[in-house]
């Protein structure tokens, strides 16, 4: 007699492959469920090897769109950083998988979710707080948490067994040590050969982006506009391709990037749950939108505005994401203060890609009148008077010599 329904979220790798047969080794029922949140991978093969275990059923939901209109752009308004070099990648689209998982298993009948995070990791955090947001009646089933599964596989070895005895197909290539998560966004490497910090990624390593030293030896020029804060426009080839639609720009964004080895990074990050991690990522599009934007803010956001986003809202909304407190009060609080900041960041951006760097070339905006060349000119007077900045140092000084004075009665003197 079947336990019941368990919607999990299955990749179509080792890992969950064996997860799916354990569940129904316990009894379960399971529908199978896989985002496509833009990851290169074959769809059609995952659905037949899911079915072939013995999944009741397998469920592909797109969630490109969602995952670039609800959560990368607004992360790039923010100017969204995770300990100021990780670009949230992994962190962005665990909330849109979450949500796409949460309705799938209503719509099943599956009473529980169930995943394949490991207990060591963020995204076990992520998953769950999410799961229990959108349903709080959920039971979610852990695997690696549970005593029984990860005794019974303390290792690959056991888990290519089991899979062998199950008759569960495993890619016969040389398997690559390290793990992977991609998505639209970026791919993630971690664990095997990266767990000590001192080595060097191999070159084979790397998917996403040609290498810096092979990338082409002439810059790339691009345009990007911006639209409240919002990438509306990616001009490329010298103004003969623009693209419009936000998931093909973010494809473009995408591909720009690539072909020039622009969007990697190599770290050592603070897991929330207390351990430090390695992790090496690359994040080709995002990095050149978040770049240009973070260029025409210069041009178009009020200074105490932007002082105030970045002491709040970039490092608050950072942190929401990377903890995986995407829905919780505070996380809406802080997405509802993402927009109201923008609404003068309009203009475009003209850059270059160049053997992994982004230069900016240039930008402007119409609408922005925060800037005045006359008022910034060195060989212009417009705007105010030099003398006026007498009494703008004499004001501020008042408080800066009552200091000088009081160290100097304590007989002391200032230095550096």
């Amino acid at each position: 007699m079947s336990k019941g329904k368990v919607c999990l979220a299955y990749s179509g790798g080792l890992d969950t492959s064996v997860i799916l047969a354990w569940l129904l080794e316990q009894g379960y029922e399971v529908v199978a469920f896989l985002a496509n949140i833009g990851q290169e991978e074959d769809f059609e093969a995952a659905e037949k090897k899911a079915l072939a275990i013995g999944a009741t059923k397998f469920v592909c939901v797109d969630v490109r769109k969602e995952f670039v209109e609800d959560v990368c752009f607004p992360a790039i308004q923010a100017n969204a950083v995770y300990e100021n070099v990780y670009l949230l990648g992994t962190s962005l689209a665990r909330p849109v998988i979450a949500q796409a998982q949460i309705k799938v298993a209503e719509e099943e009948g599956c009473f529980a979710v169930s995943h394949g995070c490991t207990g060591k990791g963020n995204d076990q955090v992520r998953f769950e707080l999410s799961f229990y947001a959108l349903k709080p009646d959920v039971k979610v089933i852990a695997p690696w948490r549970d005593p029984e599964f990860f005794n019974r596989f303390a290792g690959r070895k056991d888990l290519l067994e089991y899979a062998a005895e199950k008759n569960i197909e495993v890619t016969q290539t040389k398997a690559k040590p390290w793990s992977t998560d991609e998505n639209l966004a970026h791919i993630s490497f971690e664990a095997g050969i990266l767990e000590d910090p001192d080595t060097t990624p191999p070159k084979d390593m790397w998917k996403l982006t040609v290498d810096p030293t092979d990338a082409p030896d002439k810059p790339e020029e691009f345009q990007v506009v911006f639209e409240k804060g919002l990438p509306t426009k990616l001009v490329l080839d010298g103004g003969k391709k623009t693209i419009t639609d936000p998931v093909e720009l973010f494809l473009e964004a995408n591909a720009l990037a690539r072909r020039n080895g622009v969007g990697r990074i190599d770290i050592v990050e603070n897991r929330f749950i207390g351990i430090k991690s390695r992790g090496c990522y690359e994040t080709p599009g995002l990095t050149i939108l978040r770049s240009t934007h973070i260029d025409i803010e210069g041009l178009t956001l009020d200074r105490e505005v932007r002082a105030l986003r970045d002491q709040f809202v970039t490092p608050s909304y950072s942190k929401i994401l990377y903890n995986g407190m995407y829905f919780t009060p505070e996380g809406e609080y802080v997405r509802s203060m993402i927009e109201p900041s923008q609404k003068t960041v309009n203009g475009v951006v003209r850059a270059s890609c160049y053997k992994g760097s982004l230069s900016i070339l240039g930008r402007s905006s119409d609408t922005s009148k925060l800037y005045d060349a006359t008022e910034s000119s060195m060989d212009e007077l417009t705007g105010f008077s030099p003398e006026d900045t007498t009494g703008f140092i004499a004001i501020q000084a008042i408080r800066i010599k009552k200091y000088g004075e009081a160290v100097r009665d304590e007989g002391k003197t200032l230095s550096l």
